[in-house]
């Protein structure tokens, strides 16, 4: 029993210095070790750290100034902006979306702009009506359960009136918020797991909700997310190939987040005589500045986007059909396949960082 108790006096009584709000995650770990290291391995917990952000940062500050940064680390870093830590000196700043940034949210407002009202302080928030702690406050919050809870930073309007991240609007239009089914239903759905560690204290929950928080870099929701169905068939000397496509679980527009991102549907028809064919849809938005050029810089199309040129992607609960044609002599015997490929940061160096190949589909034809 001396190691239980020890470790609890040292988890409840840590040092008033990294215990005073905002803290690190590792203090939050501390008790909530199957907590923390779920979240570890969320793309929140990188949201300032990933490579890819780095670089983005460094050029919209570049480009367009100090103004910039403070409105990617808005999201990125959300304590650093809240606490003026801009020069990122501090670790918790680092730690991207981080525990004492969420469980200190006490209400959003929503309108033109979603904003967060946050307060640091030894009282945390989350959506159990029957927590205690010996550690610090509790205070039971309904907004953690609510997609309202994710507005602020999935919900963005920039200088010029474009919408550029529409997440949250996406799903408030949709059947699922209809349903009554919120973000945290498919992002953060409850899992097996002790609150906190069971030699700090038992609680009565067998269940936690998942802060992994899975999303467009899962291949399980990826998968879960878009149906796919291949149909080929021939009609004289062409190939007639049908890709049928269903968004029939994200309860938002899919892609969804930054414009730039992508669905792309590749189609190849290779025949056993050599003809080799190949097609590409790519299901996305193109976005102008307000002279008409079409933006192909992620930082670009958040400060100087103006407007939506076209939206080809597939709306909550949509079908779509996408046809090929390909010129193939009969007789031949042809191999056609069908992949799709998210591509999450075209402006990544390599592929392994910009995109995720997902599902791949293939019939035979004689």
């Amino acid at each position: 029993m001396l190691f239980p108790l020890l470790l609890f006096a040292a988890a409840s009584s840590a040092g008033t210095a990294d215990m005073t709000p905002p803290a690190s995650a590792e203090v939050c770990g501390r008790c909530h070790r199957g907590i923390h290291e779920a979240w570890k391995t969320s793309s929140h917990s990188k949201a300032m750290e990933s490579r890819l952000f780095q670089e983005a940062l460094a050029l919209a500050e570049g480009d367009f100034g100090p103004d910039a940064r403070k409105t990617c680390l808005g999201c990125h870093a959300p304590i650093a902006v809240k606490t003026g830590d801009l020069r990122l000196e501090k670790k918790v700043s680092w730690e991207g979306v981080t525990c004492d940034y969420c469980h200190s949210v006490r209400d959003v407002s929503l309108g033109e702009a979603p904003k967060v009202v946050l307060t640091f302080a030894p009282i945390k928030s989350g959506p159990w009506k029957d927590s205690v702690s010996t550690a610090h406050g509790v205070a039971y919050s309904p907004l953690h359960s609510s997609s309202t809870m994710c507005a602020s930073c999935h919900e963005y309007k920039n200088p010029a009136g474009l919408s550029v991240l529409t997440t949250y609007s996406e799903w408030k239009n949709s059947i699922y918020a209809k349903q009554g089914k919120q973000c945290q239903s498919c992002h953060m759905y409850r899992v097996a797991g002790e609150v906190v560690d069971p030699r700090v204290a038992r609680t009565q929950h067998a269940q936690i909700n998942l802060h992994q928080m899975p999303g467009s870099h899962s291949l399980e929701q990826l998968t879960r997310a878009i149906k796919a169905q291949l149909f080929a068939w021939r009609e004289g000397d062409s190939v007639r190939v049908k890709v049928d496509l269903l968004n029939q679980l994200a309860g938002h527009y899919f892609p969804t987040g930054s414009p730039l991102r992508q669905l792309v549907l590749e189609v190849r028809a290779d025949s056993y005589g050599g003809s080799q064919f190949r097609e590409e849809r790519a299901l996305t938005r193109t976005v102008a500045d307000q002279h008409g050029t079409i933006l192909s810089r992620e930082h670009f199309v958040f400060v100087k986007g103006a407007r939506v040129v076209s939206d080809t992607r597939l709306a909550p609960g949509e079908k779509r059909s996408e046809t090929f044609s390909f010129a193939m002599p009969a007789g031949k015997q042809a191999q056609i396949k069908a992949t799709l490929v998210y591509v999450y940061s075209p402006m990544a160096r390599t592929k392994a960082e910009q995109r995720v190949t997902f599902m791949t589909l293939s019939q035979f034809l004689q």
